[in-house]
């Protein structure tokens, strides 16, 4: 599927809810870091994922649904590695030469899991207890 009509089916909620995984996740979220500086690109991921979320029927639950700190944390990782290596022809390609993005178990470098798996890291971000989130290097970006 092409980046335009995977971020068409993400924001029209039509993309088939057994391609909504952190693959997924990771491609929003480069496409719209590619388009739109960091703040604007963030909370249009927030809004879309809730949106998406909830025209599938996915509440929020202690252990599921829209995961604040989850988000935020990955959005920043994409950021930096975007800024870092650069973008690719594609979310596919970049996604591809940016292996260390695929492991879901990353964030526990930054959090312990106590702390990313608790109740105020789901509904509002919690910054890192392990390590802090990596930054561009460039501070502008």
């Amino acid at each position: 599927m092409s980046d335009h009509e995977h971020l068409r089916q993400f924001e029209d909620q039509s993309l088939p809810l057994d391609l909504w995984h952190h693959r997924a996740h990771l491609k929003v979220a480069y496409l719209y870091l590619s388009r739109f500086p960091f703040e604007e690109a963030l909370n249009r991921l927030r809004s879309g994922i809730r949106a998406y979320n909830a025209a599938h029927g996915i509440g929020d639950t202690p252990t599921g649904g829209y995961h604040e700190t989850m988000t935020c944390a990955w959005c920043h990782l994409v950021h930096t590695t975007l800024r870092q290596f650069g973008p690719a022809a594609s979310s596919d390609a970049f996604l591809d030469a940016q292996t260390q993005l695929k492991d879901k178990r990353v964030l526990l470098l930054f959090y312990s899991r106590d702390l990313i798996m608790s109740p105020e890291a789901k509904s509002s971000f919690i910054p890192p207890d392990l390590a802090p989130l990596p930054q561009p290097l460039d501070p502008r970006a």
